[in-house]
């Protein structure tokens, strides 16, 4: 055991922010199980709080997290990273105009349950199997591919289980696009592309680089015409109007943005503002190409018609998937291969286990429509289940197999809404509509820039972010992006 110990407090102190692993060592929850290979946090016992396991600390995970009763349960959170991003703005931090900082928010700061209660943790770590009989699940830690820390494997009771572990960038088995191409989901993803886009712009005015040479370096592509992709191409297309042009005056003439979508873009809104962001994207030098990706090579990707399209930067946004560890549970299905829940967001085939987030959806037994996987959808799922267990947990139903005869009260119901996405140079759309078919407003412009900027801002999770992105906001108002490369 002494060795166990040693091990996996190492792994502790490796990460940016010390979790308590290290302290749940020496705790008394703590043992070692028979093969010596393996350590445990046991079940609960008598005059302890129930314990509530939160995989993933996304949208849907961290706002139950915050509205949950730490009166009543301890919290466990087992998440790959140790905060939550605001991916809505995230796109912004890729050029320059917020810093990265201002879009995490570490998760102790969302619960502070997890830093101070001898019962509540945060492992960074990933789950890896699901026990639904033995009311377990199977972890490994993250080591973020470091050769002298090896991954160590241990087990976590629970009492009540919520799986919030989100979804992954879907490639529709594209060849190519994994090794190629970058997510814009997480933090490292943002500083990778902007990383890699600082790189190309220097290397481009490198003497002895030719034209051609140029021109795929500083050729950026950008794959899925949703929110997110027209959102970074609107930033980008700012960042090189504005910045770019002034400081890299050499190449300002052969830097591009394309922007690639098998349809529409921006699908789910109002046609006038789609007509709306198309035009403003072409104004901002945006070329917009109706195509579908075939394949993607290190320096070119082949659309089916045959066309060739050279790119040095490659950001893949075609929507999300299941994680291979979704697919991995024996647990019914939802249409698109997400676990299967029922109103009540429960997964009724285990006992305790409730899903939320990205991850889910309706089984097709319940008659609803898959919702989409928007922030707006988790974060309300996560405030409901919250609520939920609160109650379960009053009525002295939080304990495992302890609120299979409860009634839980009112289903989920989700009402959007709307829609809303910045086009790049203060203008934006919002569509408040309830659906696509639906009535309501929408507009776009400089005041739905505004509006844009205020409703997010409103929703940034402190007010340690909020004075963040207030001051990088003014900053690059008055003096231009960054374009250091760090």
């Amino acid at each position: 055991m002494h060795w166990l110990i040693k091990t996996l407090t190492r792994v502790s102190k490796s990460t940016t922010n010390k979790t308590k692993l290290d302290t749940l060592l020496f705790s008394r929850h703590f043992t070692s199980i028979a093969t010596a290979e393996t350590a445990e946090l046991g079940p609960t016992k008598a005059g302890e709080k129930p314990r509530v396991v939160v995989l993933g600390s996304g949208w849907a995970g961290c706002r139950l997290m915050k509205d949950i009763d730490t009166s009543i349960y301890d919290v466990v959170c087992v998440s790959p990273r140790n905060h939550m991003v605001f991916t809505p703005l995230l796109a912004s931090t890729c050029v320059g105009t917020l810093e990265f900082r201002s879009v995490a928010e570490h998760i102790g700061r969302i619960q502070p349950a997890i830093s101070t209660e001898p019962g509540s943790y945060l492992f960074l770590a990933n789950c890896t199997a699901l026990d639904t009989q033995k009311h377990q699940v199977h972890c490994q830690t993250v080591t973020d591919g470091l050769a002298k820390l090896d991954p160590r494997k241990f087990r976590i009771s629970y009492d009540k289980l919520i799986i919030a572990s989100g979804a992954e960038a879907s490639t529709f088995g594209i060849n190519g696009v994994k090794e190629h191409a970058i997510f814009l989901r997480e933090v490292h993803d943002a500083q990778e592309i902007r990383r890699k886009l600082l790189l190309n712009l220097m290397m481009s005015d490198v003497p002895g680089v030719s034209d051609e040479e140029k021109r795929r370096l500083l050729h950026c592509v950008v794959v899925g015409g949703g929110p997110t992709g027209v959102e970074f191409s609107g930033e980008l297309s700012d960042f090189i109007m504005r910045d770019v042009h002034q400081r890299y005056a050499h190449v300002k003439d052969y830097i591009h943005v394309t922007l690639i979508e098998a349809n529409e873009i921006l699908s789910s809104f109002d046609d006038r503002l789609r007509k709306y962001a198309t035009k403003q994207l072409t104004k901002s030098g945006v070329r917009l190409v109706r195509g579908i990706v075939k394949d993607v090579q290190p320096q070119n990707i082949v659309l089916t018609d045959g066309t060739t399209v050279p790119y040095g930067l490659l950001v893949w946004s075609t929507g999300v998937g299941p994680s291979p560890f979704v697919q991995a549970l024996d647990i019914p299905k939802a249409p698109g291969g997400r676990i299967g829940i029922d109103e009540w967001l429960r997964v009724p085939s285990a006992p305790d286990v409730f899903s939320i987030g990205d991850c889910c959806g309706y089984l097709e037994s319940t008659g609803k429509p898959t919702l989409p996987a928007l922030a707006q959808v988790a974060e309300r799922q996560g405030l409901y289940l919250a609520k939920v267990l609160n109650t379960i947990g009053k009525a002295g139903g939080g304990y495992a197999n302890a609120a299979q005869e409860m009634e839980l009260g009112k289903p989920f119901v989700y009402k959007h809404l709307g829609s809303m996405a910045t086009v790049g140079r203060y203008k934006a759309l919002v569509d408040l509509r309830q659906s696509k078919e639906g009535k309501g407003v929408s507009m776009a412009g400089f005041v739905s820039w505004f509006i844009w900027r205020s409703a997010y801002f409103s929703r940034l999770v402190s007010w340690r972010n909020k004075l963040y992105v207030a001051v990088n906001w003014a900053t690059t108002g008055a003096f231009g992006r960054d374009i250091s490369r760090l």
